[in-house]
């Protein structure tokens, strides 16, 4: 075979491999470009109408009824967790614990004996179930704000009583150590309140305080009625009865343990729950929170802006009303002190002429020249009393 042949050879064999690289290459692309087209075709569907594109998402949707299957219970109602289209009821008895740890060796017997009691005379199913929460301390607070705003009123009406008083110059020593007894006391109390509400707000810092809730779950189920032909709300009252009368079967044999019970209203139901599926923003934003904001409203329940206006209007006229008040008050002690004043400097005038009126009345019994004679001397006191007060006007 000569060179020739062997460079044809050869180049034909380049060629046929260009070929087919070239040709795996495009299949490699149009794998690539029907893959993607797939992709797309499964996350949405495009369709034309007229010159209006719509995007349908062909995703999973959950639905208000996978959402209630989901937390396995239709509502909460007369003190009850109603579940499976009415098929079970739920009552729950909350339970005060006690510390164990820190009774006596008889005492602990005591409390298993009672346990023990319990347990055997339970005819029914029950569940006990614990609940680890953060104390939340906000109502707390709210509360004791509360408190000290009145404090504060009071405490601002005795200081304006102290300041009546302490003005006035008829106001007796006693009355202004009352006065001041009970202005103190009213600022001791809201100095107090303050420190309280300090205290605590430091206190609920601290994310790690934690609180143990204990739970008797009772459940009843309505195929325990049998056949019958009672309609729904007649299976939840016999229900209701039912599981009340087995709830204060247990607060009484758990009382024999020293353990006390109550039966859980639907809003502390409701709270129960809420903690129990939003554990981690039941702190954040509680059910509290949630029934004053109004959720469960189908309109604003916001206090309307002219009773707004109508308080600011009446704190304004009442602290007008007690400005005024104190005012006239103040002038009227004045007026009084005036009139002392001028009573004190009238003094003799008052007694010379009193006397002279006095001798007048009885001129008939005394006789004219008496008479005349004590007015005389009356008279004349009066002018030396007034020179003598006139004496000492000037030497002063």
């Amino acid at each position: 075979m000569t060179d020739n042949s062997i460079n044809v050879l050869t180049l034909l064999l380049f060629i046929m491999i260009g070929i087919m690289f070239c040709l795996m290459l495009a299949l490699f692309f149009v794998y690539i470009n029907m893959k993607l087209q797939k992709n797309k075709k499964d996350n949405e569907k495009i369709e034309l109408n007229g010159d209006k594109t719509s995007t349908k998402v062909t995703s999973k949707k959950f639905t208000v009824n996978s959402i209630f299957d989901f937390m396995e219970f239709d509502k909460i109602e007369d003190n009850m967790i109603i579940q499976k289209n009415g098929a079970r009821y739920v009552m729950v008895v909350e339970c005060q614990g006690i510390n164990y740890d820190l009774m006596s060796q008889a005492e602990k017997v005591g409390v298993e004996e009672g346990f023990v009691q319990f347990l055997n005379t339970l005819d029914h199913p029950i569940q006990i179930y614990t609940q680890t929460r953060k104390i939340n301390l906000e109502s707390s607070i709210q509360t004791y704000k509360q408190q000290v705003e009145k404090a504060e009123m009071q405490m601002e009406k005795q200081q304006l009583r102290y300041k009546q008083i302490m003005q006035s110059p008829n106001a007796t020593d006693e009355q202004k150590n009352k006065a001041l007894f009970e202005y103190t006391k009213a600022k001791n109390l809201y100095d107090y309140g303050k420190d309280i509400i300090f205290n605590t707000e430091k206190m609920s810092l601290n994310k790690n305080i934690l609180n143990k809730k204990y739970y008797v779950v009772l459940p009843y189920f309505s195929e325990e009625l049998g056949q019958n032909g009672f309609d729904k709300e007649e299976i939840k009252e016999r229900a209701f009865s039912e599981l009340y009368t087995r709830a204060q079967a247990v607060i009484a044999a758990l009382a024999i343990s020293g353990v006390e019970g109550r039966v859980m209203s639907s809003i502390e139901l409701a709270d129960l729950l809420y903690v129990a599926y939003n554990r981690d923003e039941a702190e954040t934003y509680g059910i509290d929170k949630a029934i004053r904001a109004g959720y469960n409203e189908m309109y604003s329940t916001a206090q309307d802006y002219m009773d707004k206006k109508m308080q600011i209007l009446d704190a304004e006229i009442e602290r007008k009303a007690s400005d005024l008040a104190s005012g006239k008050v103040l002038e009227v002690q004045s007026e009084k002190q005036r009139e002392y004043r001028q009573k004190v400097e009238t003094k003799e005038d008052i007694i010379s002429n009193l006397a002279q009126l006095i001798i007048e009345e009885n001129e008939a019994m005394l006789g004219k020249e008496i008479a005349e004679k004590a007015k005389e001397k009356v008279r004349k006191e009066k002018d030396a009393n007034g020179k003598g007060q006139e004496g000492k006007s000037v030497n002063a």
